[in-house]
């Protein structure tokens, strides 16, 4: 312990925290993205519509419409559970209770075959709860480990080492999936074994996050001798009674809740549009959102570099004409599948770009006391956008009989409207409301 004091601080990382730490934290990017890249947008989604649903005109908005459900749940908790871990310091227990209801849901996926059309819905509903609850409490470290100067640069190495993780996840289940297919095996024999893989790698991976990871927040004692609901639900009443005071973080959120409307809708949906609009097969999918991946990844850890020497704002406005111009290729121009590849790898690009750029601000805009809560505030966001983005999806293709890049292009207006009001934040008067928190003063 003595020798360790003597180690000199890193310029990026607060006080006492350690590389090993930030690498551990971000491990839980690795680890959780294999469940969004292989159940969300890779594989049991294209296998949900196809094969549980029968390829039904309802399919794609049956699917939307169950992660819509879990997405509504996740607003309706987050904010609480964020000021629970706040008023009690309990991230760390929160995340661990997360993240085995969602290896443990994933791996129940297994069980879903053809017809199983309510198992299948109960299950992604439960699995995506809890990925989604573990998604907030992981983010709210950030401002802990990082200095306010680095906070892009670290959010970046989570987000690109977490696409890293959902491209190993990936390429084990393309790896299995090749063998299946070579044996004459059918999607529905050889898909349910995919989440098993999922929910082994999740569970492994995530373990330097529990071992290393510290909680640095202290429980706050004028809270204690309340109930428990009763303190979370004041303490995001006081959060809102202040909101004018943080008004940049709030316009942000609503920004944000457009900008990935769009987002969360390639997400949920990249597998099922490269089926239905384009004409690929499993394996091809597999292969194409493996690169996408990797672009992705390459997004993350270049422009966490660049947004701190650019600014958290021109990035995300860099990243949604990007997105903007995507969703032209796509749903306009892309006839034939090499335009289709540029496109989906422009996407990946601009996907780990603004996600990562998106969560550095929240951590800017956040007051120290209230860090978990703020981030509840994110995921509510977050998820609110993922109702949003895929159901209007969803409900577009399934009124248009069908017509995929319809969908596609009317949902890509939400990225102009997040741009719209990305115009009016002022980033240097959002972090100075940060740190004078007027529950301080």
């Amino acid at each position: 312990m003595i020798q360790a004091n003597h180690k000199p601080q890193s310029p990026n990382y607060t006080e006492g925290v350690s590389g090993r730490e930030v690498w551990s934290w971000a491990m839980y990017d690795f680890a959780n993205s294999g469940y969004t890249t292989v159940v969300i947008t890779a594989i049991f989604n294209a296998y949900f519509v196809s094969v549980i649903a029968n390829n039904e005109d309802w399919g794609t908005f049956a699917w939307t419409a169950s992660l819509a459900v879990s997405y509504l749940l996740i607003i309706l908790t987050a904010p609480v559970m964020g000021a629970y871990a706040d008023a009690y310091a309990m991230k760390k227990p929160l995340l661990l209770i997360t993240t085995v209801g969602c290896v443990m849901f994933t791996a129940l996926l297994y069980f879903t075959g053809p017809g199983d059309l309510w198992l299948a819905i109960l299950l992604i509903v439960l699995t995506n709860f809890f990925f989604g609850s573990g998604e907030n409490l992981i983010a709210a470290f950030l401002p802990e480990l990082a200095k306010s100067k680095s906070l892009g640069k670290v959010s970046g190495w989570g987000w690109g080492l977490g696409y890293l993780g959902g491209l190993f996840s990936l390429a084990c289940c393309l790896a299995y999936v090749t063998w299946a297919q070579s044996h004459n095996h059918n999607a529905d024999q050889y898909v349910p074994v995919t989440m098993l893989i999922t929910a082994v790698i999740f569970a492994f991976a995530c373990i330097p996050t529990f071992l290393f990871l510290k909680e640095r927040a202290k429980p706050q004692p004028h809270l204690y001798g309340r109930r428990i609901a009763y303190e979370s639900f004041s303490r995001l009443k006081n959060t809102l009674k202040h909101v004018r005071h943080y008004q940049d973080l709030m316009r942000f959120l609503v920004c944000l809740v457009f900008y990935q409307a769009g987002i969360q809708t390639v997400i949920a949906l990249a597998a099922i549009y490269a089926q239905q609009a384009m004409g690929f097969d499993t394996q091809e999918t597999l292969v194409l959102i493996l690169l996408v991946n990797i672009t992705a990844a390459l997004g993350a850890f270049a422009f966490g570099y660049i947004q701190d020497k650019l600014g958290h704002l021109r990035t995300i406005a860099i990243t949604l004409f990007g997105w903007i111009m995507m969703i032209l290729l796509l749903a306009w121009f892309a006839e034939d599948r090499t335009l289709f590849w540029f496109a989906a790898n422009l996407a990946g690009l601009c996907l780990g770009a603004s996600q990562s750029a998106g969560r550095a601000l929240v951590g800017l805009f956040s007051p120290v006391s209230r860090r978990a809560e703020f981030f509840g505030l994110w995921g509510l966001a977050v998820k609110l956008s993922s109702i949003l983005g895929p159901l209007t999806y969803g409900w577009v293709s399934w009124i248009s009989a069908g017509d995929h890049r319809l969908a596609m292009l009317i949902t890509g207006s939400y990225f102009v409207i997040g741009l719209l009001i990305l115009m009016r934040i002022d980033i240097a008067r959002g972090e100075q409301a940060a740190l004078h928190d007027p529950e301080n003063h």
